[in-house]
């Protein structure tokens, strides 16, 4: 019994996912000290400040339908029907290339009005054209992944991330000891650069796996694949195709309008950061510092414990799905409570070790008072978080997707609240305070929603 809860593919995709993910944030976490140390705290705000676009884009391109393909192939390889699968991703890949192709070039072809008018700051322009070159590949490798999450090869997603990573870090600061040889400036368009080629690699690593899967399942894999399509009416293949994608539409479409909301509501709340510290009283230059010192430096050390909750997050909605679709209510039950009484442990242990060493870890990690001081502040945000997280998929997974959206809805605007009403009158202090009122609302909704879910399918 004990061998086979070890071998539950939610225990070892979630070990898998959270290794990698820590080795991955590990990384990053060192690199962006290294960031910090050399384009200061100013040049971090201008980096942070791009998020807004890749996010929307992501949303706008990928999102839904990453979430779509895992779902729809989690439910065909249970059936063993591995050639609907192989179409139900080459449908959403062939979705997502294009809407990533569209996206990729109005950022590249707007991107001063975008820099100016959206983003406003004028300076992020070349940055923009920049990362617009990755849109196309992390659709790529966004879609193949969710085919590996629904079959739950954790693995191909892992090795992916961890590409990603390395080439992106190391890229840069090969680019920044080849500047440092030649007496040249490092600006931070070398740190945006590295995102291009983490997300080429990423990409190239999807592709060779998805290739070998594709091999594995159906040995002389193209040429049947030729030969079955040639001798098929072409109406017929388009009938099919054109089905798989109505699917893969009716889910994805709901999904990538909610991460759009979602996803503009942060860009206006990070957005209007700097410009509502400006009105509090200080300039550009401090403005984007003390932002960049937040987003930059503090948040990242925060949130590097929830790879452990990212990671559950990701394989509870497969699981959680197929357990609600056969009936296995106890399985939903049961994942509901151990994530809360999980999440709870480790928010606490995160929260009392952010709260004894927090300021200590900004001197020494970052050079940086002020970055203490946060991540004092948000240490108690901690539990909230982890639960918020885990309990957000579970719901997804039970088709709660309406009501997850609305919880994250209402905790931003609560959020933008505080941007625009408290940061003119306490500065900084007053999206922190906003940022733990909100996350505490979100994880009370989500908490009440999943216990009347356990309540209502519990046997009598």
């Amino acid at each position: 019994m004990t061998f086979k809860k070890w071998t539950h593919p939610l225990v070892t995709g979630t070990v898998i996912l959270t290794l990698t993910g820590l080795v991955s944030r590990f990384i990053g976490f060192f690199y962006r000290i290294f960031l910090s140390n050399v384009f200061g705290a100013e040049g971090m705000g201008l980096y942070q400040l791009i998020s807004p676009v890749l996010a929307l884009s992501f949303s706008l391109t990928v999102s839904g339908i990453q979430t779509a393909i895992s779902k729809y192939v989690a439910s065909e390889t249970s059936t063993r029907d591995y050639k609907s699968s192989f179409r139900t991703l080459w449908s959403g890949f062939l979705l997502a290339m294009a809407l990533s192709a569209v996206c990729a070039l109005g950022i590249y072809v707007y991107a001063e009005p975008i820099a100016a008018n959206f983003l406003l700051e004028k300076r992020t322009a070349p940055l923009l054209r920049i990362i617009a070159l990755s849109i196309p590949m992390a659709s790529v490798h966004s879609c193949i992944n969710g085919y590996f999450y629904g079959i739950r090869k954790t693995a191909i997603p892992a090795v992916s991330q961890l590409s990603e990573q390395v080439c992106r870090v190391g890229s840069v600061y090969l680019i920044y000891f080849i500047c440092q040889k030649h007496g040249l400036v490092p600006t931070i368009s070398f740190a945006v650069a590295g995102l291009v080629i983490g997300e080429s690699a990423s990409m190239i690593v999807s592709v060779v796996a998805i290739l070998a899967r594709a091999h594995q399942v159906f040995p002389s894999f193209g040429y049947v694949y030729a030969k079955r399509h040639a001798s098929q009416p072409f109406s017929s293949v388009i009938a099919v195709y054109r089905r798989i994608t109505g699917q893969l539409l009716q889910l994805a479409v709901p999904l990538s309008a909610n991460r759009l909301v979602l996803n503009l509501l942060q860009s206006v709340e990070a957005i209007y950061i700097p410009n509502r510290l400006m009105a509090y009283g200080l300039d550009n230059a401090a403005a984007l510092s003390v932002y960049g010192v937040l987003t930059g430096m503090s948040l990242p050390l925060i949130l590097f414990p929830s790879a452990i909750t990212g990671s559950i997050s990701v394989l509870l909605l497969p699981i959680v799905s197929e357990a609600d679709a056969s009936g296995n209510q106890s399985a939903v039950r049961r994942a509901i409570f151990t994530s809360i009484r999980c999440c709870l442990l480790l928010g606490f242990f995160c929260t009392a070790l952010f709260l004894l060493f927090g300021r200590l870890a900004g001197r020494l990690l970052f050079h940086s008072e002020l970055a203490g001081s946060f991540i004092l502040t948000l240490s108690f945000i901690c539990p909230f978080m982890y639960i918020a997280s885990t309990l957000n998929s579970i719901l997804n997974g039970l088709g709660k997707t309406i009501q997850t959206f609305l919880f994250s809805v209402v905790s931003l605007l609560l959020r933008l609240l505080f941007v625009f009403l408290a940061i003119p009158l306490y500065g900084i202090k007053g999206y922190l305070w906003g940022m733990l009122a909100s996350q505490m609302l979100q994880t009370f909704l989500c908490t009440a929603s999943a216990l009347h879910i356990s309540r209502r399918t519990q046997r009598p």
